[in-house]
């Protein structure tokens, strides 16, 4: 028999939307991100998945029950996926669905409850946490919305990113979706203001642009966010936010350099130029490391041991860079603050050096590299 579900049904009734989005319509778009299709009544035999609308669930669950026949995930007691494999287990799922009190286990079902606090792996976010599971009504929206929020975020992230914004963002993210936004606005949005951020720089406006730039980097969050709590997200999508992620950082340092003179902090050509080569030359040594590692080991260099998801809140990225920067401002020299950006740059460098290194001595001597997460 094949165990494989063919198709995705809901059974049970419920009104109440998610993110402006029927509870049919949020798990018609996991499952078709998930190569899984809805249909609107159970085939006559063989495996299918039972979704019940009474719950909303993280999407990684709806991948998780998939790939296991025979197994229903509980929220006390009652079904909320089930990945039945025959006509009794269906019958069986649907009547617990209406209320009856039903011996799930009797039936052949393994039964995965959601109370036992089971956790799974998440490489695309990078994080190892229990996916949330609640039941949805109206009392239940702004906590269910704020579950899908911190569900859709990396657990191994910059600093600001993991402890200065979470919140400022969930607020917009809910403001976004509200109006019927789409992330790629959004991202529109945060490219407009990360151009007019190099501008400043450029002529010296470091307060003022910082400030645009803070604007840059929260959108830079909630595009993502928006995406992955509608389940929105698309290929294009994906190209355009990482794609400008990837690509202005050099030109912000550039433009902090020039905005130097015109601030009346200019640093010496020889110097200048040393500091530009070390900074963005040390950044694309940075991801060409990253590249190594994950093409040498098929996962993240910064999950392999949790002294590289420390690292991760603090290395050579913009973040922290414009943490440094920002520190320097305090005492009115922008010019220490590049050179400092260019000091960090190297450690950071050979740290992720030494660690691309290390990785390959390890597996030279017969040892698996495998994630900490795992």
């Amino acid at each position: 028999m094949n165990a494989d579900p063919a198709e995705l049904v809901l059974i049970g009734k419920n009104a109440t939307r998610l993110w402006g989005m029927s509870v049919d319509e949020r798990v018609r778009r996991i499952a078709g991100k998930q190569n899984i299709r809805v249909a609107e009544q159970p085939p006559a035999t063989g495996p299918v998945l039972l979704v019940n609308r009474r719950f909303v669930f993280d999407p990684p669950w709806l991948r998780e029950i998939a790939r296991r026949p025979g197994t229903a995930l509980t929220l006390g007691g009652e079904p909320a996926i089930a990945h039945v494999v025959d006509a009794a287990q269906r019958d069986l799922v649907c009547r617990a669905v209406q209320g009856e009190s039903m011996d799930l286990a009797a039936g052949g079902l393994t039964l995965a409850a959601h109370e036992a606090g089971a956790t799974l792996v998440n490489a695309e976010l990078r994080k190892r946490e229990q996916p949330f599971l609640l039941p949805l009504d109206p009392s239940t929206v702004r906590a269910a919305e704020r579950a899908s929020y911190f569900g859709a975020y990396k657990g191994v992230t910059d600093l600001l990113t993991k402890y200065l914004w979470p919140e400022w963002a969930l607020v917009l993210t809910r403001l976004a979706a509200a109006l019927g936004i789409t992330p790629n606005m959004v991202t529109a949005l945060g490219a407009t203001l990360c151009v007019a951020a190099t501008l400043l720089f450029w002529h010296g406006y470091y307060w003022i642009g910082m400030a645009t730039g803070l604007g840059f980097m929260v959108l830079d969050t909630v595009d993502g966010k928006l995406a992955r709590c509608t389940i929105t997200s698309s290929k294009l999508g994906n190209v355009l936010d990482h794609g400008l992620d990837l690509i202005h950082p050099p030109f912000w340092w550039w433009a902090w350099e020039v905005g130097l003179a015109p601030y009346g902090r200019p640093l010496n050509p020889h110097s200048a130029r040393l500091v530009l080569i070390v900074i963005i030359a040390g950044y694309v040594v940075q991801r060409v490391i990253e590249g190594i590692f994950m093409r040498g080991f098929g996962m993240h260099i910064h999950i392999w041991r949790r002294i590289d998801s420390w690292f991760r809140l603090i290395t050579a990225r913009r973040n922290p860079n414009m943490v440094i920067l920002f520190v320097c401002m305090l005492v009115a020299r922008p010019d220490w603050g590049l050179v400092a950006l260019a000091w960090w740059t190297v450690l950071s460098c050979l740290f992720h050096l030494v660690r691309l290194v290390q990785a390959f001595i390890v597996r030279a001597r017969g040892g698996a590299i495998r994630s900490w997460l795992d």
